[in-house]
């Protein structure tokens, strides 16, 4: 038996990437699985098409994670229907790049609303719904560019940081009811998040880390699959990088 059989997984942005990738892998080792997107509805179905041998422990939903409404509609779902929440892996993010003196408020806004407000709605949800079982793994999907910055990317490393902060302070408020809160941070992932970077600039960029290689979605997942089980029941409040050294 996996050690994730019977365990309820909560993935957003499951669809594409590195979601696809991290809801895969929980399928894979047994787990019950409820895939959130915000909207592409192509992305479900080619991912429901991957994993249909999958299908009974699958429940892929539309829900946008910027709504408090829309959450809070989700999560009593999940409890009417499955009881309990074991993982939730905030996954979901969006990228909106423009320098900081060009940038427009809306897109600063709605980076931040996906990027944190969202996981602050969805880790609030899970953490009353985990807390009546004294259980619960969050991870939540953080950047390098947190701590680096890039050009470009104010509104965006903006958001990653503070979902590391928020991560640090939820952690200290939950460790005594044996649920745990991390971060795993991809660096430069060869997923379609950053096919509209130019190749020279993807070249430059390949050039900053340390392994001359950009990562894969399932190094990303293997990294939130070891956070999500119990060999990591001593961490929490920390950030797991899988950059290549970036």
């Amino acid at each position: 038996m996996s050690e994730f059989a019977g365990q309820t997984v909560l993935v957003s942005g499951a669809t594409r990437g590195i979601g696809r990738a991290i809801a895969g892998k929980f399928l894979q080792a047994g787990a019950e699985v409820i895939g959130i997107y915000a909207g592409n509805t192509d992305a479900a179905a080619s991912f429901a098409e991957e994993f249909k041998e999958y299908s009974s422990q699958l429940s892929l939903l539309r829900c946008d994670i910027t709504k408090e409404a829309e959450v809070g509609g989700l999560f009593a779902m999940i409890e009417e229907k499955f009881q309990r929440l074991d993982v939730l892996v905030n996954n979901a993010g969006i990228r909106k790049d423009a320098l900081l003196a060009l940038m427009q408020s809306e897109q600063w806004q709605q980076v931040i609303d996906t990027n944190l407000t969202g996981t602050f709605y969805m880790a609030k949800q899970a953490v009353l719904l985990m807390l009546q079982h004294k259980y619960g793994r969050i991870i939540n999907i953080t950047s390098p560019v947190a701590s680096l910055g890039f050009p470009g990317q104010a509104n965006y490393a903006a958001s990653k940081a503070g979902q590391i902060a928020l991560t640090k302070t939820l952690a200290k408020e939950v460790a005594k009811k044996k649920i745990t809160v991390n971060c795993v941070s991809p660096g430069f992932i060869a997923t379609d998040f950053i096919n509209d970077l130019g190749k020279e600039q993807l070249t430059a960029y390949k050039k900053l880390v340390p392994m001359n290689r950009f990562g894969t979605a399932e190094e990303v997942a293997d990294a939130v699959l070891f956070l999500a089980g119990h060999r990591a029941a001593y961490i929490t409040g920390t950030v797991l990088d899988v950059s290549g050294g970036l």
